[in-house]
């Protein structure tokens, strides 16, 4: 009788995640702010302007959003 190898399954890529964070080259996680979507006339033009720039995800969420990914951030 052969004896087969059990593999474990592929992790796959959670799509929500992978739409809303980017990891750059040097391993740090980026996303969008919030408040882009809708009612910007009610807004200053200071907070519009703040809205346009990415930002660093904290730390604290980065092995959550890496599990999610299936990527492994540098350190």
């Amino acid at each position: 009788m052969l004896e087969e190898e059990i593999e474990m399954p592929k992790m796959k890529t959670h799509k929500a995640t992978a739409k809303r964070f980017r990891v750059t080259r040097r391993g740090k996680v980026i996303r969008r702010k919030q408040g882009s979507s809708h009612k910007r006339r009610k807004k200053s033009k200071r907070a519009k302007r703040e809205i346009r720039h990415n930002v660093q995800v904290d730390p604290v969420d980065v092995p959550r959003i890496e599990k999610l990914l299936g990527k492994r951030v540098r350190k």
